[in-house]
């Protein structure tokens, strides 16, 4: 049945424990005058006590510490049917197309974080890390970078740069240029040592040299001396410090040198074999150029020259799908 509008009320409600807590604590008083369930609430009062003690000691996670760099030269890999067997290095020079890094996970090959913003760069077979110089042919901008990773996939390209290694050559963050890539030999030994890695070599310190601080030209741009100008100091710093892991922006220009575009397919110590691989390159107009070193003298077998980028990528493509595995672009 219906309770009735202002009908007696019923027996008379005790007080909550917590109610009975907060009006002690409000009133001053020197005790609280607690009936039943004084143990209870007593409980509860130690209870909330220690948790505010646990609050006030409260230390947040220690933050993960940041990746190190070992020293790695790994094992043979493959990308786009393509092996590469990775090797020490310590004299590495080559000319090709450099490409800009896009997505990547957090860590490079030698277990470093990798970071967009750093001067650093893929390599398909340098040993990990080492120091290159990279400069731009296409408007004589030269840099020195971290190569800490493995890349390019793409047989058709020599380089993978980080976003800010490519903006200061003047590469667009979706680009391609013609570069020349040179193993930084002293600098390359001495991060080797710093990791435990490589032969131990002796190297001199080089002077000091400081050179007027000049703005850089647009990509491009005529007017360029003959003579480099380097943004802050030149020559290698003393043989005892450290490499740092992520390597000061210092710019150099140099004249342009876009040179011409051409597929090496392969190079031999006899004729009749570089001969041989000419004939499966029939479309691509090879040729076998003869070079003499002192008494010796090899066989190259290429093909070119080229207008651009596309069409030699296009050329690199029909070589390797006629087999020619360890052809490559050039620029000469």
């Amino acid at each position: 049945m219906r309770k009735a509008r202002g009908a007696a009320p019923g027996p008379r409600q005790r007080p909550s424990l917590w109610n009975q807590l907060l009006k002690y604590r409000g009133s001053g008083a020197s005790r609280p005058q607690l009936g039943p369930g004084a143990a209870p609430l007593a409980l509860l009062t130690s209870s909330l006590s220690l948790a505010g003690c646990t609050l006030l000691h409260h230390h947040p996670p220690t933050p993960p510490a940041p990746a190190t760099a070992r020293y790695t030269v790994g094992s043979a890999w493959q990308a786009d049917d393509v092996w590469y067997y990775p090797a020490e290095d310590f004299a590495y020079a080559a000319t090709g197309i450099a490409a800009v890094i896009g997505e990547h996970p957090p860590e490079t090959a030698d277990g470093e974080d990798f970071v967009p913003s750093a001067l650093a760069a893929q390599h398909q077979t340098l040993q990990l890390p080492a120091i290159v110089q990279v400069t731009n042919l296409e408007n004589g901008r030269r840099i020195l970078v971290r190569v800490n990773d493995r890349g390019p996939a793409s047989p058709a390209r020599l380089i993978g740069l980080t976003e800010r290694a490519a903006a200061l050559l003047g590469i667009a963050p979706d680009g391609v240029a013609r570069v020349r890539v040179q193993e930084d030999a002293a600098l390359s030994h001495r991060l080797a040592e710093q990791l435990g890695g490589g032969d131990k070599l002796a190297i001199a310190s080089a002077p000091r040299d400081i050179v007027q601080a000049e703005a850089l030209p647009p990509p491009g741009a005529g007017g360029v001396s003959s003579r480099p100008t380097v943004i802050g100091e030149t020559g290698t710093a003393d043989a005892a410090e450290p490499v740092p892991d992520r390597l000061p922006e210092r710019v150099e220009q140099v004249p342009a040198d876009p040179g011409s575009l051409w597929i090496v397919a392969g190079t031999f110590g006899r004729f009749e074999y570089a001969n041989r691989l000419a004939a499966r390159l029939t479309g691509l107009s090879p040729r076998v150029r003869r070079v003499r070193m002192g008494r010796s003298e090899s066989y190259t077998v290429e093909a070119g020259p080229f207008t651009d980028i596309q069409a030699a990528d296009a050329a690199l493509d029909q070589a390797l799908s006629r087999g020619v595995t360890d052809a490559r672009i050039v620029v000469e």
